[in-house]
């Protein structure tokens, strides 16, 4: 896919989850076109691994890596500061990581872990980076979320799934607020030069998936090879799925457009609860309290 051809020399961007998969590949894209792309990630030895393919295959040496752990607040705090202290502009933040499916796991502050590392964690770093994105305006942040936020609810009596957890539930519930935060951030940004936008990539064979064998046990057993091949047959490459998330970070027809939901590098119409911005401003409020940003 073409985009207009831009090129980002001396534009700064990070990519979340960039080691591996649509993280990857968008990080490469962006750099191939130039630009100074910080990896943030969890697994620093995985992300030094791909830092170095991308410096070698698209020839740009200004390729880094910055420790991230989206699932601790301690560990986005740390990482926003040390961004903020070292980097004089951020052009294009990429909230790409996420998990999915996982067992019932709670985060060192207590959280439900595919809420913590989706969204809340997402929230936070966007929100500490926000002056600096303002400061280096037109500037855009880019969210990646996944169509099942149709399937999904956020439920503010339980949105930690302490009283019942299902893992396809949780990961339902963190895309919609992918899509929530998106559409309340793109409202707070109005005249700022700061865009919001989020994305479906696509059905993409990514790691995305390791998580499915765990939790859903014997049905990936009875299910599991139909699975293997379906993807083999029918989901988009890493490179394919991360297409959309490039065409919202460079493509200069979109430097004014915010606030919109994209698939295959199209605006895409939201579905009711997607555009529901009573739900998103609650979510806003409640998110800023779990951490701790209210106040």
């Amino acid at each position: 896919m073409a985009i207009n051809g831009e090129r980002l020399d001396g534009k700064t961007a990070i990519v979340t989850g960039a080691n591996a998969g649509i993280g990857k590949e968008t990080a490469r894209a962006l750099a191939a076109k130039g630009a100074r792309v910080i990896l943030a990630c969890r697994d620093t030895s995985k992300a030094e691994t791909a830092a170095k393919d991308i410096r070698e295959t698209t020839g740009n040496g200004n390729v880094v890596v910055e420790e991230l752990n989206l699932a601790s607040l301690a560990s986005v705090r740390k990482f926003a500061a040390r961004i903020k202290k070292r980097e004089t502009s951020l052009d294009v933040l990429i909230n790409n990581a996420a998990v999915s499916a996982c067992p019932k796991w709670v985060t060192e502050d207590g959280f439900e872990r595919q809420f913590a590392t989706n969204h809340l964690g997402h929230f936070l770093l966007t929100n500490l980076l926000l002056d600096l994105l303002k400061k280096s305006a037109p500037s855009r942040v880019v969210i990646v979320s996944a169509v099942l936020y149709k399937r999904g609810k956020i439920d503010f009596d339980d949105i930690n799934s302490e009283k019942s957890y299902s893992p396809h539930g949780a990961y339902c519930q963190s895309k919609l607020a992918n899509v929530l935060f998106m559409r309340e951030l793109a409202r707070r940004l109005e005249g700022t030069g700061v865009t919001a936008n989020a994305l479906h990539p696509g059905v993409v064979d990514t790691e995305l998936s390791r998580n499915f064998s765990t939790t859903l046990g014997w049905i990936m057993l009875l299910l599991g090879p139909f699975f293997t091949a379906w993807v083999y047959l029918f989901a988009k490459t890493a490179k394919q799925g991360a297409e959309t998330s490039v065409h919202l970070a460079v493509d200069k027809e979109l430097e004014t457009t915010s606030g919109v939901y994209f698939s295959d590098c199209k605006p895409n119409e939201l579905a009711p609860v997607g555009k529901d911005d009573a739900t998103a401003k609650k979510l806003w409020q409640i998110s800023e309290e779990m951490v701790g940003l209210s106040g």
